[in-house]
């Protein structure tokens, strides 16, 4: 009960939420409303004149007939007269709705730009905890598939539906006009459809979301297979990839047969009853003829509006399902944007007073994802301004973890993580982290140019700022050699480089950068002799004068450092120089001797 009265609320939530991005368009909106209004009273001007065209053949010699339009008489069983009137009406109808298209078309496009902007923005302030339990195939599908549904919902959905229920009520008005019995016993069957459409329309929202969940799955699968490549290659795995997108997608197709069986059974339900209110419409109007309680030009006239109306049912019944089927994607948009963003403090911007001081105190922390796993275990650790400290250990210690706090990327369970001696939540994050550099193992390049990956760490650095960062980096030893310079483009994620000349970019990066605090997590650990030495030339070079934090498994890499930490199971369980610690035969001198004998700990 509580999870379907939370799913309401969201449901309420989020459907006002969309409304939001068109009130700077209102003006606009409200122009297509009235232009779809008059839209709707043209249409519903032709059933009456096709009735008297009708009507003409049937009457009488001298019968006679007027309409008061636009301050003038028109006479309504002169043939021309009508014709005339059916065309101008044709063509203020055609005018009218090309506004109409071009107006709604404006007002949606610019409202899902809006959306699409607002939420790729809030997407990437949102927490790593969010994208520990998220896919990133399933938020592409929310940002594409999920947007373009509401886009197509606002740009024609929902002026149809709109409209549908103008051409309705306008369309019951002239009926009751022209015959008030004849018109109820249309009615007797509207309040079944009602019903029944209420309850349809539930069922097919949940089932058009699952469907977009499908879908997501997917697309998920597609990502994972790309970004892997390599390994699917590598395994010869393409027929398990194969297969495995094709059963995604055959849960898709499946929900979305099973959502187009029910419109379809919908649809159908509707035509059936409308063609049978038709024919009871029928008879009860040829016996008011045979009367002579109405006249054979306003029959024509009612059966006319009659079919039309029904086919306004008919359309709104697929036109329902459709916004249904959008306020199931509006959900899956506005769980990102209801999502929390990361929190710190924004009201100190000044970080030119910013040391590089960083100190753990007794810091606890788990991961989101795996609450049951304690990562550290009350660390104490302190970096000094201008130290450079190496964190060692075998994989899984925790030293990965104590660089992530250190960038706030999560904040610790417990204890205290002190910048300057000042706790980091009295710090802004953007401001803390824009004194930082980080040099990962794994370097992600964007598909641009070497000039535009290095100037990522300052776009707005000028030419020689971008020259000397590379030159410093190394990055000019193998740039000369390319035809194209720095203008050279890097492929998707850098592939068209090898791993060292992609960390040498990724160091120019930092170094453009300029920051106070350096952190290298294993940044040399993948290269080879000649590569490493290289990249470890301009490491040495970047952290002069830099408080650096170092992970690393090569303990050559960090002999020189001012001090070294040991970490196992998430404690810190030596620290000193790497000479005292040499010297005192613990956990360091194992893992020293262990490489020295050519054997992996990592």
């Amino acid at each position: 009960m509580e999870d379907k009265q939370r799913k309401k609320g969201l449901n309420l939530k989020g459907g006002k939420a969309v409304f939001r991005f068109l009130i700077p368009y209102r003006s606009s909106f409200f122009l297509g409303l009235l232009l779809l209004f008059l839209s709707s009273l043209t249409t519903l001007v032709v059933p009456r004149l096709m009735g008297q065209l009708a009507g003409i053949g049937l009457a009488d010699e001298g019968s006679t007939s007027t309409w008061e339009l636009a301050g003038m008489t028109w006479d309504l069983m002169d043939l021309r007269t009508v014709a005339l009137m059916l065309f101008v009406v044709f063509a203020l109808q055609g005018v009218i709705s090309f506004c109409k298209v071009y107006v709604f078309s404006f007002v949606s496009e610019s409202m899902i730009r809006d959306l699409r902007i607002e939420l790729f923005e809030h997407l990437i302030r949102l927490p790593m905890a969010f994208f520990d339990e998220e896919r990133v195939g399933d938020l592409n599908s929310r940002i594409s598939a999920d947007i373009a549904t509401i886009q197509e919902t606002f740009t024609t959905t929902l002026g149809e539906f709109i409209r549908q229920i103008i051409v309705i009520l306008l369309g019951l008005t002239f009926l009751l006009y022209i015959s008030p019995d004849l018109t109820l016993v249309m009615l007797a069957t509207f309040p079944v459809m009602v019903i029944v459409a209420v309850f349809f329309g539930r069922f097919i929202k949940n089932l058009s979301k699952r469907t977009q969940d499908s879908v997501g799955e997917s697309n998920v699968v597609v990502q994972e297979s790309l970004v892997g490549v390599v390994s699917v290659k590598a395994f010869t795995n393409e027929d398990y990839e194969s297969s495995r997108y094709g059963r995604a997608v055959d849960v898709a197709r499946s929900l979305a047969l099973k959502s187009a069986f029910w419109r379809g059974l919908f649809s159908a339900f509707i035509i059936i009853f409308l063609f049978g209110s038709i024919a009871i419409v029928i008879g009860k109007g040829a016996m008011l003829l045979q009367s002579g309680d109405l006249e054979p030009a306003l029959f024509f006239s009612f059966l006319l509006y009659t079919v039309m109306i029904g086919a306004s049912f008919g359309g709104i019944a697929s036109q329902y399902a459709a916004i249904q089927k959008a306020v199931g994607s509006v959900e899956r948009v506005f769980e990102i944007l209801d999502s929390p963003e990361e929190r710190g403090k924004d009201d100190r911007t000044d970080m030119s007073d910013f040391n590089g001081d960083i100190e753990f105190r007794d810091v606890r922390f788990t991961y989101p994802t795996r609450p049951d796993v304690e990562v550290l275990k009350g660390v104490d650790m302190h970096i000094e301004r201008g130290m450079q400290v190496a964190v060692v250990g075998r994989s899984g210690g925790g030293k990965s973890t104590l660089a992530a706090l250190v960038m706030r990327l999560y904040q610790p369970d417990s204890g205290q993580l002190l910048f300057d001696g000042q706790p980091g939540s009295q710090w802004s994050l953007s401001s803390l982290r824009s004194r930082m550099a980080y040099v990962p193992q794994e370097i992600i390049l964007f598909a641009g140019t070497i000039r535009d990956n290095i100037a990522y760490g300052k776009p707005d650095a000028d030419e020689a700022e971008i020259l000397q960062a590379a030159e410093n980096a190394q990055v000019m030893e193998f740039v000369d050699r390319f035809e194209d310079g720095l203008e050279t483009l890097v492929g998707d994620r850098g592939v068209q480089l090898s791993g060292g000349q992609k960390q040498r970019i990724a160091i120019a990066r930092a170094w453009l950068k300029d920051p106070a605090l350096l952190i290298l997590d294993e940044a040399t650990s993948s290269l080879d002799s000649t590569s490493e030495n290289l990249v470890q030339k301009a490491l040495d070079r970047l952290m002069k004068g830099r408080t650096s934090i170092v992970i690393a498994h090569r303990l050559s890499t960090i002999r020189k450092s001012d001090r070294i930490y040991v970490m196992e199971n998430g404690q810190v369980i030596e620290e000193g120089t790497h000479d005292d610690l040499i010297a005192g035969e613990g956990a360091y001198h194992t893992l020293r001797q262990l490489q020295a004998d050519g054997e992996v700990y990592s």
